[in-house]
């Protein structure tokens, strides 16, 4: 769902169009949608549930479908887009001369400084956040929503990021406590803030 849907590729990188990688994997887009609009009416009123369709299915029927559908109250969804296990990342973002944070952070990328630990919670973390702290000289490890602080401290870092992830926050417990247990004992941030933030 976006506001505007090119339809060339230009980035040099590119292999193909948008538009065929979303036919080849079967992904519908809608594009000319006010997708600003849209967020602020989602942190106004909520989850909304919907359906997309093309098969020209009556509007009526389209609403009963979507209203049927379970809201997103009390689902965890986290444990389900986790990693299965811990993992390191060293991807960082593509390089082209140097990085564009070498500057911005007043130093030149050092390969022989000592790089930050920082591990990451998995609630449905993004590839580009991992990429980010890779480029901001960090060594990023990457562990399930459910690992326990234990086993997080046991990894020694120099600080512990926590992803944002879909459903609903309320149920996960687990996340809580963990968060609990870690608090003053390694700096924490999460997805959206600053490590001072928490």
């Amino acid at each position: 769902m976006v506001r505007e849907f090119s339809q060339i590729a230009s980035n040099w990188r590119s292999t193909e169009t948008a538009q065929l990688y979303l036919n080849r994997h079967k992904i519908p887009v809608i594009w000319d949608i006010d997708t600003r609009a849209l967020v602020r009416h989602i942190r106004k009123v909520g989850a909304l549930r919907g359906v997309v369709a093309t098969d020209g299915t009556a509007a009526d029927q389209l609403i009963f479908e979507a209203k049927s559908l379970p809201t997103m109250a009390g689902q965890e969804l986290a444990s389900r887009v986790s990693c299965a296990k811990t993992y390191d990342w060293a991807r960082g973002s593509i390089e082209l001369a140097t990085s564009p944070w070498s500057e911005a952070m007043g130093e030149a990328q050092n390969e022989d400084a000592q790089k930050l630990r920082v591990v990451a919670y998995d609630f449905g973390i993004k590839q580009n956040i991992l990429r980010l702290l890779t480029d901001h000289h960090c060594e990023v490890g990457v562990v399930p929503a459910g690992t326990s602080a234990e086993d997080v401290l046991g990894m020694q870092p120099d600080g512990v990021f926590l992803s944002n992830g879909p459903g609903d926050p309320e149920p996960m417990e687990y996340a809580v406590e963990n968060v609990r247990k870690l608090a003053g004992k390694v700096p924490l941030v999460r997805a959206g803030a600053g490590w001072q933030d928490l």
